[in-house]
């Protein structure tokens, strides 16, 4: 998966939004973010997962993700190395972490 790859799929995803924040671009539905590129750096996304949504990604990809540094990460934002990971199973992340965020009745036009 590359950086474009990450942001295609993001901005794929119903009322998905670019954004900026603390200097990376950011993916926001309703005004709330739901993934980051760019973090810890260039090669990283950032995807905003339940805790159990992150130990499942963990297991199927452990190569590919990781929690977030401190209590980010022990809430459930979860790293992912862009070169490791399988675009389907971006593609599942990134949909979980928008599903996580999305307003309830945006969130139930995508089931």
């Amino acid at each position: 998966m590359t950086a474009d790859g990450f942001r295609r799929v993001a901005l794929a995803l119903p009322e998905a939004i670019e954004n900026a924040h603390m200097s990376h671009p950011d993916f926001r539905v309703g005004g709330k973010i739901f993934a980051t590129l760019g973090y810890p750096d260039a090669g990283y996304g950032m995807v905003k997962l339940t805790p159990e949504q992150q130990e499942l990604f963990m297991r199927v990809a452990p190569e590919a993700f990781a929690p977030a540094k401190g209590a980010w990460g022990r809430a459930g934002s979860t790293v992912v190395d862009l070169k490791r990971v399988r675009a389907a199973t971006m593609r599942d992340a990134l949909s979980a972490a928008w599903r996580n965020t999305a307003p309830k009745r945006l969130a139930a036009t995508l089931d």
